[in-house]
């Protein structure tokens, strides 16, 4: 490790300067030799740096966002060109290009924070040796070796000897139980902010090898960082139990504000969005107007989150705008309740145990109608036939009467009833 941080031996001096001024501020409140001069002078190196940093943050969000939406296309072309790896790289460039894409942004901020994470453990290990380092003198050093935190020094480590602790006034056991829940913090934290990332601020309908690989880092990011803790000076513990927590409230605004679309946490912004231009009948501020604007923008393109708003917004009796306000609309309500009803009165899928017992019961009612026609056609034949028509100079159909002269003896078969007299 010393001797990396050593490759960034050119932003020491930056960094003790900026240490050094902090610990002026806060030395003047509680003390020049307090942890708390010294502690409070890494966590304001961390604001500083982070506040640096912010447009680079806005850029790896951009940049996660652009690959999750990519995910699918990148599928596709590697399963078009697996066979050919290198006009797969092409075409994967390609999509990078057209659509501005760069998977490196996404790093951006780690790597910015790298050469000032080195720079500081390279500070602290001089100050646990006793060496002086960029602008802390002697004097400075003295008052950095005699800060502990919580009964911890400043410079020391979980991995340090009793015989280390003891020259800096302090005991192993302190030191060890301060790493510890420093070390344990850290972790919980990474892991958090990596979990609320992903179960919130990723759109769950897209199923990729993209979003297994950040599972998996979800939990590994956690195992390396606890490793690694149990080498790093309390000082630089400090520095990254600050930075993480910075991560983590950052990241929480930007979820809250500016959610992935498709995502639980959009879901969530769009009722919150309901809710207040529901109380207020209007869009009040001009980012929601915006995000309102988007939405009717997409048009049949909309996201289960998006029509779900669209439809509630419709039935509180408004209806968004292509400018992003909202507007009274008796249509939309009408509209909404319509086709509430229509979906309300569709027939209710039966069970496979009541369609058969309905099929069933037809089939007997149809039985059983067939059975009462044959009994009523039986009955027809059986009846005389007394009630056809006479027919002149004939008689009627089973008479006993004598023929007439010319005529047939027997029985006489009767004309039908549409044939000319």
């Amino acid at each position: 490790m010393d001797t990396i941080a050593s490759l960034f031996s050119f932003i020491t001096t930056p960094v003790s300067w900026v240490i050094v001024q902090f610990h002026t501020l806060y030395g003047a409140i509680f003390g020049p030799n307090t942890g708390w001069a010294w502690g409070l002078s890494i966590v304001s190196l961390v604001i500083l740096i982070r506040i640096c940093l912010i447009p680079l943050f806005v850029k790896q969000i951009k940049s996660t966002r652009n690959m999750q939406a990519l995910q699918p296309k990148m599928k596709a072309i590697q399963e078009r060109y697996k066979s050919d790896k290198q006009r797969q790289s092409e075409e994967m460039m390609k999509l990078y290009k057209e659509t501005g894409t760069n998977p490196l942004s996404s790093c951006l901020p780690i790597l910015a924070q790298s050469p000032f994470f080195f720079a500081l453990y390279h500070v602290l290990s001089s100050i646990a040796s006793g060496k002086t380092i960029g602008v802390i003198n002697e004097s400075l050093l003295d008052s950095a070796r005699q800060a502990h935190i919580f009964g911890a020094p400043l410079a020391s480590k979980f991995t340090d000897s009793a015989e280390k602790v003891a020259a800096l006034g302090a005991s192993l056991t302190d030191v060890r139980i301060v790493t510890a829940i420093m070390i344990i913090m850290m972790s919980a934290s990474q892991f958090y902010t990596q979990r609320q990332l992903m179960q919130k601020n990723v759109d769950l309908t897209v199923k990729t090898p993209y979003m297994q690989q950040q599972k998996m880092l979800m939990y590994i990011f956690p195992v390396i960082f606890a490793v690694m803790g149990i080498n790093f000076p309390v000082g630089v513990l400090v520095y990254w139990l600050t930075t993480n927590v910075w991560t983590m409230g950052q990241q929480m605004f930007v979820i809250n504000q500016n959610p992935t679309p498709g995502s639980k946490a959009q879901d969530q912004y769009l009722q919150r969005l309901l809710k207040g231009v529901a109380a207020h009948t209007e869009v009040r501020s001009r980012r929601k107007r915006n995000v309102i604007q988007a939405i009717v923008a997409k048009g049949a393109d909309r996201n289960d989150n998006e029509r779900r708003f669209i439809t509630a917004l419709a039935k509180a009796g408004f209806a968004a705008q292509a400018d992003g306000t909202v507007a009274k609309s008796d249509t939309a309500v009408a509209e909404a309740d319509g086709g509430a009803a229509q979906r309300r009165q569709q027939p209710k899928r039966q069970t496979k145990a009541k369609r058969q017992s309905a099929s069933a019961q037809q089939g007997a009612a149809k039985s059983s109608e067939g059975a009462d026609s044959e009994s009523k056609l039986s009955l027809q034949k059986d009846e005389p036939q007394d009630a056809t028509p006479k027919s002149a100079g004939k008689p009627a159909s089973g008479s006993a009467r004598q023929p007439k002269s010319g005529q047939r003896k027997g029985q006489q078969r009767p004309k039908h009833p549409s044939s000319k007299k």
